[in-house]
């Protein structure tokens, strides 16, 4: 599991501007969805894997621990598959064209990609219940315009926090965590509950979500205020 570290003068500055260490610590359960990005075997199982990140498997647990606080406070899980389809091969060229001098490695993820890849199921350690919600992305980020209908989802459902956990921390983890911030939801990223190739990539990644974009909490912290608030509630 990556070791994580922010720089002092940031969370300093951060309590400076927003007068607290922690903004959204006092959440409210029952509008809060943990949104679990591309935690599949294309990404965590190296028989399938493209873009294989060690690392996502060590999360397993803290991912299937905040499940199971979400779901018993009034929250929902939504479990975000990354999804190549012959749409976005042609909609999103520029990011194949990219990748383009390595025929073999582009093949192998379009094909461990696609809907019904035993590459685009979920990784078998995963605890999922009926009561969750399957979204299918397309880009990076879950939240931008056409990747998926994760926000109109959220929106019909009156969540208004959203708990990002999964893989790559600095690649779709940190594009949805921007664009749920700019799209006006109350985002927390999780540190032990996300996976980067490096320490160094997880931590840059965690700084710049603190620094501008929400907050960053740790496993414990994210269950202990859902489960504190969660009681706060049922006391009024």
């Amino acid at each position: 599991m990556h070791k994580v570290s922010i720089p002092q003068y940031i969370i300093d500055r951060v309590i400076e501007r927003r007068g607290k260490e922690h903004i959204h610590e006092n959440l409210v359960p029952s509008r809060t969805a943990l949104i679990v990005v591309d935690l599949q075997n294309a990404f965590m199982v190296e028989e399938y894997a493209a873009a294989y990140v060690p690392e996502a498997v060590t999360i397993v647990p803290n991912v299937n621990r905040l499940a199971s606080a979400v779901r018993a406070s009034g929250g929902k899980v939504f479990w975000i598959r990354n999804t190549v389809s012959e749409e976005s091969k042609a909609s999103w060229s520029s990011w194949y064209d990219m990748t383009g001098y390595r025929a073999d490695a582009v093949a192998k993820r379009q094909a461990n990609m696609a809907l019904g890849a035993k590459g685009h199921e979920l990784h078998p350690d995963l605890i999922e219940l009926p009561e969750d919600e399957t979204v299918l992305k397309q880009r990076f980020s879950a939240f931008i315009q056409g990747s998926s209908d994760l926000h109109e989802r959220l929106k019909a459902q009156g969540f208004d926090t959203v708990l990002i956990t999964g893989t790559v921390t600095n690649v779709c983890c940190e594009s949805s965590a921007r664009d749920a911030m700019m799209l006006n939801y109350k985002v927390i990223m999780i540190s032990d509950a996300n996976a980067a190739m490096t320490d160094a990539e997880h931590n840059a990644s965690l700084t710049s979500i603190y620094s501008s974009f929400g907050d960053v909490m740790d496993t414990d912290m994210a269950i202990d205020c859902l489960e504190k608030n969660a009681e706060r509630k049922a006391a009024e």
